[in-house]
């Protein structure tokens, strides 16, 4: 039987196997990365493979434009599961053609179910951020 899953619910398990990713990269365990993403979802995925390797990819340049805009904060103090959320935002915002609004609203679903209030904030904030700078330098 084929599963189906909504764009949502794949986002979930991105976030799921970025957080996994980072606990491991933070206690220098080894991993691998298509074994941390059968263990999520049963069925191959291009989105799910594609996003989580598209974050990995660009982790770092993700995590200095998510550094750029938090203001007094940095996304390293941040818990793994908000990191995974911001990276994803930043990721599909700059990475993909998913329509900025999505992007965005998607990130903030995500943060309203794992994240307190004061973080869900932040990842607005920087998001939103994130997002008129890429309108700036399209215009």
């Amino acid at each position: 039987m084929q599963m189906k899953y909504s764009r949502s619910e794949l986002r979930e398990k991105i976030m799921t196997i970025l957080y996994q990713i980072f606990m491991y990269e933070n206690n220098k365990i080894n991993y691998d990365i298509n074994e941390i993403i059968k263990e999520q979802i049963e069925i191959e995925n291009d989105f799910v493979i594609n996003t989580v390797r598209g974050v990995l990819d660009n982790k770092d340049k993700i995590f200095d434009i998510a550094n750029k805009y938090l203001i007094d904060w940095s996304i390293n103090r941040l818990g793994k599961i908000d990191q995974a959320i911001i990276c994803i935002g930043i990721y599909e915002l700059l990475y993909t053609d998913t329509p900025s609004i999505v992007c965005i609203n998607e990130a903030i679903e995500l943060a309203k179910k794992y994240s307190d209030d004061k973080v869900r904030k932040m990842i607005n904030g920087v998001l939103d951020k994130v997002y008129q700078s890429k309108e700036e330098k399209n215009n």
